[in-house]
């Protein structure tokens, strides 16, 4: 069974950094793209940004210059680098990929459970 773990949340004082972590556990063929959301309470969840397998990166305005994302084909893995954060980063981030499962299966996407970031003030 594919699942996607995430890791690395916790809280963070503003102007500081931290990175979240994410893997695909489970068989699958190869990935298309993986990501990073984000739902701040009593918001949509919301892109923060994407990397797709031959590293083409984009980044939700509000994050550009701030936030870094970088991958590990190899092991499947895609990385958050935050930096300068700031309170309005708060929120539950999500890891996503639209990966294929098997090399005739079409693409399908998937989520992890989620992981808090708090950034205080």
């Amino acid at each position: 069974q594919v699942q996607l773990m995430e890791s690395g949340g916790g809280l963070v004082q503003a102007g500081g950094s931290h990175r979240l972590s994410c893997a695909v556990s489970g068989s699958i063929f190869s990935t298309v793209l993986m990501g990073w959301y984000r739902q701040a309470p009593g918001n949509q969840r919301e892109v923060v940004a994407s990397i797709t397998s031959n590293g083409t990166t984009n980044y939700a305005d509000s994050v550009k210059g701030r936030f870094t994302i970088s991958r590990d084909n190899a092991r499947y893995k895609v990385y958050l680098h935050m930096h300068n954060l700031k309170p309005e980063d708060t929120a539950v981030y999500y890891c996503h990929a639209l990966l294929y499962v098997t090399q005739y299966s079409g693409p399908s996407t998937y989520w992890g459970q989620g992981t808090q970031v708090t950034v205080s003030s």
